[in-house]
């Protein structure tokens, strides 16, 4: 009885040594950024970003429902962190060029772009990744996190931006970073 337990013990302590992944997650990388002055950060509720005189179709709100948050970070070049933008946005980028991250669209330059990146499945999506950059600007990522998001209803959505249903006034800071 003993010896099951030694083995079962050392069994559960390599299958914990073995599982861990060196890989950082995005989540880890938002975390770690919240107490970094460098970076300029913003996390909204989606029901934070409804306009007081809101007027949402029924299916609206029925997309917005699958949105519950968004999380931006945004790393701007001024003077003193230039040298360091490299390094940050190679970062990033190995941690949204991971595998479970599947890119949807990219467009730009080399010197400036953006790509599109998702996790889930193509029809119920639980996250959406947009990192954008400028090489002479900063770089700045919009994670929005849901439940079976659907593409084709993100799009319907952000007509609801047009009409102005929706208030993104507390993101307009991290867009003043591109003019793009």
């Amino acid at each position: 009885m003993v010896l099951i337990k030694y083995v079962i013990g050392i069994g559960l302590a390599a299958l914990t040594l073995f599982s861990c992944s060196n890989e950082q997650s995005l989540q880890r990388y938002l975390v770690d950024r919240q107490d970094d002055n460098a970076f300029l950060k913003v996390d909204i509720a989606a029901s934070l970003l409804q306009a007081n005189d809101a007027d949402f179709s029924k299916e609206e709100k029925e997309i917005l429902a699958t949105v519950k948050k968004i999380n931006v970070v945004a790393f701007p070049i001024k003077g003193e962190n230039a040298a360091n933008y490299e390094v940050k946005k190679k970062e990033l980028k190995d941690i949204i060029n991971q595998e479970q991250y599947k890119t949807l669209m990219k467009f730009g330059s080399n010197n400036k772009g953006a790509v599109l990146k998702y996790l889930g499945e193509e029809d119920s999506i639980d996250e959406i990744i947009v990192f954008a950059s400028d090489d002479e600007k900063g770089f700045a990522l919009f994670r929005l996190l849901g439940d079976n998001m659907n593409p084709a209803q993100m799009i319907k959505l952000m007509s609801s931006i047009e009409k102005g249903d929706m208030d993104i006034s507390s993101l307009k800071s991290i867009g003043n970073i591109f003019d793009m």
